[in-house]
């Protein structure tokens, strides 16, 4: 990890980039607590910076006001990104609600594929694209969110070449996608709020160095293509990772696990792609849902059987009466035990965060 400021720059080799495009890339990805963080970074942005910079929040399909409130804080054109222009210099893209944003031939994408970390826009997709396209002229930044989306994509433009930036957790409003992305990028820049757009700066600014590598980015263009065009192939998947027991919680498809190291991640066949935390959320959350229906089913069990009681004794049935009293009783106590255990052992985790934030 490097700590803005501090002495000393950190030196790694990187990838040659693709010599179809000259000029560096900046994205940032953002959720919970993410409106403040830019308005803060882009009023910080000098009026000459010409690098381009593309931005996804998590916002879903609802309408997008980002531009209108962004742009009164900065002296760049921001602007909703729009399917396939040229990335133009001093220009903030944003992604515009429920379409992934990406970089294919140095033009700007939207998808309408499937769901990442249960979030379109996702910062995944953003940042394995720059990636692929940049290689070690892009520059990914990660601010405040929930959960951990951008953290496999700041790893891959890390693997490439790249730069990445990283909030400082302690003083973001959620800490915890900022610190999933230092944890996969240990090597990461950290910055406060009041000193990322220097960061950002610096990083554009400074020469590629290091001893030519080669990495194999064929899985990291694999996924960009997945999330371009909205097509996952079983044999593309059997390319990236290894069938696994687990089903997709979005469609109920096959899940492939996509790597064995950290940050671990799935995928669908049908295209939607989940991180280790992302999946472990929606999988504690469905885990109670299920719960408190079998507490649900339960209850309509032992009422069902008392009705059935009354009906016996007005019959004249006094053994099926009791019997079916026995029944209901011991469905009451059932009951009670399965609530008291959900109540006593709760399935979200302590942060309180849930999927799709």
């Amino acid at each position: 990890m490097t700590e803005y400021g501090a002495s000393g720059i950190y030196r790694r080799n990187i990838v040659p980039r693709s010599q179809h495009y000259n000029d560096r890339v900046v994205a940032v990805g953002t959720s919970a607590g993410g409106l403040d963080a830019l308005r803060a970074l882009l009023s910080s942005l000098p009026s000459d910076f010409t690098v381009p910079m593309l931005i996804v929040m998590h916002i879903g399909a609802h309408r997008s006001f980002l531009p209108e409130l962004l742009q009164p804080a900065c002296p760049l054109r921001v602007v909703d990104a729009v399917d396939d222009v040229p990335l133009e210099p001093s220009t903030i893209y944003l992604a515009p609600s429920d379409r992934h944003l990406l970089v294919h031939r140095g033009r700007t994408r939207l998808s309408a594929a499937p769901k990442e970390n249960f979030a379109r826009p996702a910062i995944d997709p953003l940042f394995r694209s720059v990636a692929a396209e940049f290689g070690a002229h892009a520059v990914a930044v990660v601010l405040t969110g929930d959960l951990d989306d951008g953290a496999a994509g700041a790893a891959a433009v890390h693997a490439c070449g790249g730069r990445v930036i990283v909030q400082a957790p302690e003083e973001s409003v959620a800490r915890s996608m900022p610190a999933s992305a230092l944890a996969a990028v240990p090597t990461a820049t950290v910055a406060g709020l009041d000193r990322l757009a220097q960061a950002i700066i610096d990083a554009v600014h400074q020469p590629i160095q290091g001893v030519p590598v080669q990495v194999d980015k064929r899985r990291i263009e694999i996924e960009t293509e997945i999330a371009r065009t909205g097509i996952a192939s079983p044999a593309q998947l059997d390319e990236l990772g290894n069938r696994s027991t687990l089903t997709c919680p979005d469609c109920g498809g096959v899940i492939w696990q996509i790597g064995d190291a950290a940050p671990l991640r799935y995928r669908c066949h049908t295209g939607h792609a989940f991180s280790k935390a992302s999946l472990e959320a929606t999988q504690k959350a469905g885990l109670e849902d299920a719960l408190w229906m079998s507490v649900r089913r339960i209850e309509e069990c032992a009422e069902l059987a008392a009705s059935r009681a009354r009906a016996a004794q007005t019959r004249g049935d006094d053994a099926g009466a009791r019997s079916e009293r026995v029944a209901a009783e011991k469905l009451r106590k059932l009951q009670q035990s399965l609530r008291q255990f959900v109540l006593v052992n709760p399935t979200a985790d302590e942060d309180g965060s849930s999927p799709g934030i």
